[in-house]
């Protein structure tokens, strides 16, 4: 990614101080999505990613890792595979439990859409603690695929997701476009 991409979706993402309560400063995707230059050069990025780590499917994480990782299989040529909270898929589901900062939660896929010889690529837009990136990987591999990385729009750095998530990739890449 060139520093010129990066600028211009540096300048559409939004701080909103104080959501969802005081003391955190939320990051707001929502004006990089309305742009329609700067979401096709995300899509192109993503999409590029997945092309060199030899992905075979996309996972998006609800629910905003729908909204990037929809368009960035299509660009790629590939299947999209939503990972979402307990409770919502119909049929026969997989699913994982991961520990929050208060609490626990839950994360499911259906059993089918992933497999052997499934070369699997988790986008998300944020990578913070890394609790619901480091389960999805989990999933994937219950599933029977392989795990071909984890790509997010950014990364905050300072929540330590990175350190929690790398045992739990086994070599395969993490790539955040942005790291605050």
């Amino acid at each position: 990614m060139t520093p010129t991409t990066r600028e211009l979706l540096l300048s559409r993402i939004r701080d909103v101080p104080d959501h969802p309560k005081p003391g955190v400063m939320f990051k707001d995707i929502t004006p990089l999505l309305a742009d329609p230059e700067a979401f096709t050069l995300l899509t192109d990025a993503l999409a590029g990613l997945c092309t060199r780590h030899e992905a075979t499917k996309v996972v998006g994480l609800e629910a905003r890792g729908f909204i990037l990782g929809a368009p960035v299989s299509v660009r790629a040529g590939l299947g999209f595979i939503p990972v979402r909270k307990a409770g919502k898929l119909p049929g026969a589901t997989l699913s994982q439990a991961y520990e929050l900062e208060y609490g626990t939660a839950e994360i499911e896929v259906h059993a089918e859409d992933l497999g052997a010889g499934d070369r699997v690529m988790v986008i998300d837009d944020v990578l913070a603690t890394g609790g619901t990136a480091e389960a999805s990987v989990e999933l994937i591999r219950r599933a029977g695929a392989e795990v071909a990385g984890v790509c997010v729009l950014m990364e905050l750095g300072f929540l330590g997701g990175r350190a929690r998530l790398e045992p739990a990739l086994r070599g395969a890449p993490l790539e955040a476009l942005i790291t605050l």
